[in-house]
């Protein structure tokens, strides 16, 4: 029979290995962060010691609170940051609704037109979010000059929202790290 400690610290191993994975799906427009908070749940899951409370298990509930509270930051800002970008350009809430749904149709088409990993679902969600925003401008009646504006506007934004978004689950993959080895 394998020790409780042994059996903790493999489990700690794989679940660092595990999200270090998610992570880099991030960039691909895969919900790593979820993918890690689901990763874990399962490992505090396994490691359940019952009898203890919630606060003293080797991986306590507030680090699970904090890592889901920064997954849903992270998904604010990597769709808020290229609406964000269009209306800070001058659009108009059609045109910044338009590079969200933009930046996720690119992201998906971007993957299979640009088969290079990472490269394809970054420039795809990018130039969605920029074009759908601009031709929201366009069609809502504004001139040409303003409209590519704020496409570069949301492509940019968009962009910026997915560095975030990796921010954050770089401080997932950190906190549950730590929290797997040091409860």
């Amino acid at each position: 029979m394998i020790a409780a400690a042994e059996t903790n610290h493999t489990i700690a191993v794989v679940l660092t290995l595990v999200n270090l994975a998610w992570l880099a799906t991030i960039a691909v427009g895969v919900p790593g962060t979820w993918l890690m908070v689901l990763s874990t749940d399962v490992a505090a899951w396994l490691q359940w010691q019952p009898g203890r409370p919630a606060t003293e298990q080797v991986i306590g509930i507030w680090p699970l609170a904090i890592i889901v509270a920064l997954a849903l930051i992270g998904e604010v800002l990597e769709f808020a940051a290229g609406a964000a970008g269009a209306r800070k350009a001058g659009g108009t809430r059609r045109s910044a609704l338009a590079a969200i749904v933009g930046g996720l149709v690119g992201g998906i088409v971007g993957t299979f037109v640009i088969p290079i990993p990472l490269v394809g679902s970054l420039l795809g969600a990018a130039a969605g979010a920029g074009l759908a925003a601009a031709g929201a401008a366009m069609t809502g009646g504004k001139n040409v000059d303003d409209s590519v504006r704020i496409g570069v506007g949301a492509g940019v934004g968009r962009l910026l929202g997915t560095v975030y978004k990796l921010a954050t689950g770089g401080a997932i993959w950190l906190i549950a790290a730590i929290a797997a080895f040091w409860p």
